[in-house]
């Protein structure tokens, strides 16, 4: 089966995890010249694995998302079939795309063909903690600020990387040029086509890299 996603760490021994097309997650386990894949697999979601990450805090925990609409937590310990701890089912109104854990914080974020991103609490996850529309196409990859919690990055199919804040407290959105601009939206960069991912560099504060169709860019804002 084509793989769709795959996720390095885990156990702090470089494990791998793969997702593939039919719905399976592998965890391959690091040998001295090649890897052992586990026979069992993970197979909770209805359809295609879009994307896994590995808890930051917690070694054998890990999350996905799938086009079935569903977030799904796991953890590696338990038996294959009893190793999905927590669902959300319906997460997103279609295709649940990319999702991203908080390093400091009980949160996910996740980014779905929607356009819409979502803010999830871990211990309450019957429904998300807040919700941003701004993005008019897919979203294609988000991420958490390495050390301001509070703060993450997104992109999309629409062209663009927004960065956002959640300590921005005001509900009231902005109006500039007639358009509601949500108040905890910080900032937009353009002028790439086809944005496939956004990192944040894990030693330079606020420095992003985003990589498109075109070329790579590489930016710091005053905003973070």
């Amino acid at each position: 089966a084509e793989v769709s996603t795959q996720s390095t760490g885990g156990e702090g021994q470089g494990y791998l995890l793969t997702g593939d097309c039919t719905r399976h997650i592998h965890l391959w386990t690091p040998r001295e010249a090649d890897w052992l894949v586990s026979q069992q697999t993970f197979s909770a979601h209805g359809s295609s694995v879009e994307d896994i990450q590995w808890s930051p805090n917690e070694e054998h925990v890990f999350s996905s998302c799938s086009t079935d609409k569903s977030i799904r937590v796991w953890d590696d310990r338990a038996a294959a079939h009893k190793a999905c701890m927590i669902t959300v089912p319906n997460a997103h109104d279609s295709d649940v795309n990319v999702i991203n854990w908080n390093r400091s914080e009980p949160f996910l974020v996740s980014g779905g063909d929607d356009g819409v991103i979502k803010i999830w609490d871990l211990r309450k996850l019957d429904s998300h903690a807040a919700l941003f529309k701004h993005h008019t196409g897919p979203i294609t990859s988000v991420e958490w600020h390495p050390s301001d919690s509070s703060v993450f990055g997104a992109s999309g199919e629409d062209n663009q990387v927004s960065l956002w804040d959640l300590g921005v407290e005001s509900s009231e959105p902005l109006v500039i040029n007639d358009t509601e601009v949500p108040p905890q939206l910080l900032f937009i960069h353009q002028g790439q086509e086809e944005i496939k991912e956004l990192h944040w560099h894990p030693h330079i504060p606020g420095v992003l890299v985003t990589t498109s169709l075109d070329n790579f860019n590489i930016f710091k804002t005053i905003s973070v």
